[in-house]
């Protein structure tokens, strides 16, 4: 049950804590009101009643820009064998060519979409697979449900391939899935990773791109081997070919175990051909650095975050997402955006440092995929999120499950989906 029920129709909300940095003043914390009028921010006006919120925090609702909405809730009956990556990639892949109908797919993205929008979430970039014959199930069903969620979150998808499908001296198949991605109005994607051809598939890749009109979203290095470094080739080909629509990078992971002077100079190309990056914290830690296979006595030596100090010191724009959820890439998580933060701050010591982490969530993200900026100002939208916490340590020390949701300047119905929704689903063999 949330903290407070808050009354409806035109409101003043009284004594808000907000990150200073989300209304443009210096410092960590601030004080604001907030009124609420037709769904709406609103200039202050001292006929409305007023709701005295004892400092709660509030942010605007928030964007997840990397999800995996097609991979998620399936771990009851697919769960990851060791908790490596490769046991990951074996288990989605039979799942996949064994269950991945359109209704299977549409009941565990829709079920995901409840439970973030509960969450205060409102726009969500998701990864789709995109192996044959499943793109055309996935994205199917994915605008459907785009066009169903229109007004509660926005959605964008992403097709997800790997680097070596796409054919550098023609069309192919990966002509074909470009065709697809424009045709619903998605993103173009896939995953990279070392490769004899890479830099040639690469700007066939940003070709393919261009003629539609594509923004890019890869996978990149999500790995502990130092010797993989595919984000460098990335941002090369950015700068050589001119490429000039948006290009997300994800992961990064193989930076953080790279010498200093390597992962720096990367870094220089990085924010040279204005790459965005995402990091994904909770799903990195879960698998990077798991060798259960080989020594399963062995505690993890690294976090598997990737150098968003360093990124964000360069003027790199960075975000945090959720990524999978329940799936054999990550056996936890609810798309809840307060859980990533929290999370973040912990993983990569955002505490004790710069103070405007929060656009990382909110701001970065909204710039990255082309999503409506956030904004707590007059004339924004009235979708807010707030918290029974006066300060970082009361928001992080607590998972704010009484947390107030308000979208279009109603309180909502947080209630989230109950998991036994998806039992007829786990029955399959």
């Amino acid at each position: 049950m949330d903290f407070r029920t808050l009354p409806q129709g035109a409101v003043t909300l009284k004594g808000l804590t907000v990150p200073a940095c989300l209304i443009g003043e210096p410092g960590d914390l601030a004080q604001i009101d907030l009124t609420i009028r037709d769904g709406k921010i609103a200039a202050p006006d001292p006929t409305l009643p007023v709701v005295e919120m004892n400092r709660a925090m509030v942010f605007p609702a928030f964007i997840d820009m990397h999800t995996h909405l097609d991979k998620g809730h399936i771990w009851p009956r697919a769960s990851n064998p060791d908790g490596s990556f490769m046991g990951a990639l074996t288990t989605v892949d039979a799942d996949r060519t064994a269950n991945w109908s359109g209704a299977d797919v549409r009941a565990r993205m829709d079920f995901a979409l409840r439970s973030a929008y509960a969450h205060g979430t409102r726009a969500i970039r998701t990864h789709l697979d995109a192996i044959p014959p499943q793109a055309e199930i996935s994205f199917g069903e994915f605008v459907k449900l785009r066009e169903e969620w229109a007004g509660r979150i926005d959605l964008q998808a992403a097709c997800l391939t790997t680097i070596d499908l796409i054919d550098p001296y023609n069309g192919g198949d990966f002509g074909a899935l470009a065709d697809l991605v424009a045709q619903t109005g998605s993103v173009l994607g896939c995953v990279t990773f070392p490769d004899a051809q890479i830099r040639d598939r690469l700007r066939a890749f940003f070709a393919h791109a261009a003629n539609r009109g594509l923004h890019a979203d890869f996978h990149t290095d999500e790995t502990g081997d130092a010797s993989v470094a595919t984000l460098r080739e990335i941002a090369e080909i950015v700068l050589e070919t001119g490429f000039d629509a948006p290009v997300t990078v994800g992961h990064c992971c193989s930076l953080a175990v790279q010498p200093e002077a390597e992962a720096l100079r990367t870094l220089d190309l990085v924010a040279k051909a204005g790459l965005h990056v995402v990091s994904l914290p909770m799903c990195n830690l879960y698998l990077q650095d798991r060798v259960a296979q080989t020594a399963p006595a062995r505690t993890p030596r690294w976090r598997g975050v990737t150098l968003v100090h360093e990124m964000a010191a360069r003027g790199i724009n960075v975000s945090f997402a959720s990524d999978n959820t329940r799936d054999p890439f990550y056996a936890y998580g609810d798309l809840d955006m307060i859980e990533v933060m929290r999370e973040a701050t912990r993983i990569a010591h955002l505490d004790h440092s710069r103070s405007d982490w929060s656009h990382a969530f909110l701001t970065n993200p909204a710039k990255a995929a082309g999503f409506a900026a956030p904004s707590l100002a007059p004339g924004a939208p009235a979708d807010l999120v707030i918290c029974r916490a006066r300060s970082w340590t009361e928001l992080f020390a607590r998972p704010q499950s009484d947390r107030i949701v308000i979208r279009d300047g109603r309180q909502i119905d947080r209630t989230l989906p109950d998991y036994a929704e998806l039992d007829h689903l786990m029955d399959c063999p």
